[in-house]
């Protein structure tokens, strides 16, 4: 079961991803200190988590540490997706209750995803019948 992020953990992760690249505490921190007063110990503490949580990797440059993300935010939000659906005891209703929710903009998304993620053939995976290759 995928934990949700914290609201600090999140803000720190949403950087990260959007950066795509290795990060160190001080960026994270000057770009945190746009919108709020933060110490450099915290968020040297919320990186190390994010990286024993297993969210992070990190390697040594010099004294510091850089960090980058080990998935995408999509990956993550995915995962939260899965296990919100898991706890429920009816699976389909929750879907139409979650598709009466969405924008026309995300069914369309949603439209778009099925198509990517649809089987190429009848039989679910380029007309493969058994557990071997067609030929």
């Amino acid at each position: 079961m995928v934990r949700q992020l914290g609201e600090l953990e999140n803000a720190i992760m949403t950087r990260v991803w959007r950066w795509n690249r290795p990060v160190t505490v001080r960026e994270v921190l000057a770009d945190l200190r746009e919108e709020r007063e933060i110490a450099y110990t915290t968020v040297m503490t919320v990186l190390d988590k994010l990286h024993r949580k297993g969210w992070l990797r990190r390697e040594r440059a010099g004294r510091a540490y850089v960090y980058e993300p080990v998935s995408s935010r999509e990956a993550y939000t995915a995962a939260l997706m899965n296990d919100a659906w898991a706890t429920s005891d009816n699976p389909a209703a929750a879907l139409v209750h979650f598709f009466g929710l969405m924008s026309p903009e995300q069914r369309e998304a949603l439209r778009d995803a099925l198509r990517v993620a649809s089987p190429e053939g009848p039989e679910g995976d380029a007309g493969e019948t058994s557990g071997t290759p067609a030929r």
